[in-house]
């Protein structure tokens, strides 16, 4: 197969595109289900869904029809005014979790915005400001410029300083250290039940729990960024979930539209009272589009054994990796929940990205050293199969 499509859209990219992202030469025009096809016809497994965000896999048909009929309808008319949609949305999500009330945005980074101006707002509505953040080390919230302050990865804030006022970075898994990182002006916690960016890693099962004591003997808020774990990713609808607690404040985005654009937070009735009419607003946030695609999503995935199914592919994809690591001395651990998983190697994993790719497998990084993979929720145990066996090819190949 020729890559002449794909060399031309990379001419013109390079022409009036910034560079942002260190585009690999790969263009992807069409997918169905797992699959998805480049410009010049090939066709991949897409492990990678976007990073996290197809969870129902490409063209899922109940989803583009939601859009196609909200689309002959009505695509945008502001927040002042009720949208239904936007009602909907925020009455399953009321109802599949521990929050009271939704804010709806167009992005994870907007999401965690949204979460940190609440919650310095709801301690100064008080009238006991307490600004301070703690969050933890290889985090990331996001690239708006609060997000990325919150995000405890000095990668990111090159080139960007001053940073915002006020945030603390501490171990992540480690409770002592949060706890001495708390002061008199600290107002909220804000963590990754499992951090993603950072290298997929999971809290020992206590963790979550301890912190949410610790916010609760401070009293100080505790913001989960589920931007990544939630709508199934980790195996239950929101990972918290699965560590008996619940926080004050909730990120969604990712997988909540199934491609369509979309953020939300989600928070107590008492931690709304932070925000009032004027306080915050996104003009695109929770538009009728957006919203009937997001409705569609979470109807799908809230369908019944629909995350179980998931999590049982996760878990033999996660077994498969572990008897390959057997046989392979450069792969040091295999780690993760669900479908949210990582392989950490010894070596930087962007060249076996790259064999993946080549050989019609869509994967990624979760930083240098660990290759991800978070695939859409629809993945089979013969797809798998598929995967693990081009993994081993890729893995012989680099031993040559």
């Amino acid at each position: 197969m020729g890559t002449e499509r794909t060399d031309a859209l990379r001419a013109r990219n390079d022409q009036c595109i910034i560079n942002t992202y260190g585009t690999r030469n790969l263009a992807l025009t069409r997918g169905e289900g797992v699959r998805v096809w480049d410009a010049d016809g090939k066709e991949y497994l897409d492990f990678f869904a976007g990073i996290a965000v197809c969870n129902l896999g490409h063209a899922h048909p109940t989803v583009t029809e939601a859009i196609r009929e909200q689309a002959g309808k009505l695509l945008h008319v502001s927040n002042l005014y009720y949208i239904e949609p936007q009602i909907q949305l925020a009455e399953m999500l009321c109802a599949n979790c521990f929050a009271d009330r939704w804010f709806f945005c167009n992005s994870g980074a907007e999401a965690n915005e949204a979460a940190i101006k609440l919650a310095r707002r709801y301690w100064a509505q008080k009238g006991t400001p307490k600004p301070g953040i703690v969050t933890a080390r290889e985090s990331f919230h996001g690239r708006t410029l609060a997000a990325i302050t919150a995000t405890g990865q000095p990668k990111y804030h090159e080139g960007f300083a001053p940073m915002v006022p006020g945030f603390t970075y501490v171990p992540y898994n480690d409770v002592a250290a949060l706890e001495a990182a708390v002061t008199p002006e600290t107002g909220a916690v804000l963590l990754e039940p499992i951090q993603g960016e950072g290298g997929v890693r999971v809290p020992h099962a206590s963790y979550l729990k301890q912190v949410r004591a610790l916010c609760d003997a401070k009293k100080i808020l505790l913001i989960l960024d589920e931007v990544q774990t939630g709508l199934g990713r980790t195996g239950t609808l929101f990972a918290h979930q699965d560590y008996g607690m619940t926080p004050d404040i909730m990120t969604l985005a990712k997988g909540l539209g199934n491609g369509v654009p979309i953020g939300a937070m989600g928070c107590t009735e008492e931690a709304a009272s932070g925000f009032g009419p004027g306080s915050h607003a996104a003009t695109f946030g929770g538009n009728p589009l957006s919203c009937a695609a997001a409705v569609a999503t979470l109807e799908a995935i809230l369908a019944p054994n629909f995350i179980e199914s998931a999590a049982a592919v996760g878990e033999y994809f996660v077994d498969g990796l572990k008897d390959l690591a057997k046989d392979n001395d450069d792969i040091v651990e295999v780690r993760g929940k669900g479908l949210m998983i990582g392989v950490e190697f010894k070596e930087t994993v962007m060249p076996l990205v790259g064999k993946l790719i080549a050989s019609g497998v869509i994967c990624g990084p979760a930083g240098p050293n660990v290759l991800r993979f978070v695939p859409p929720l629809i993945i089979t145990n013969d797809q798998v199969d598929r995967v693990l066996s081009i993994l081993a090819a890729c893995l012989r190949e680099t031993a040559r």
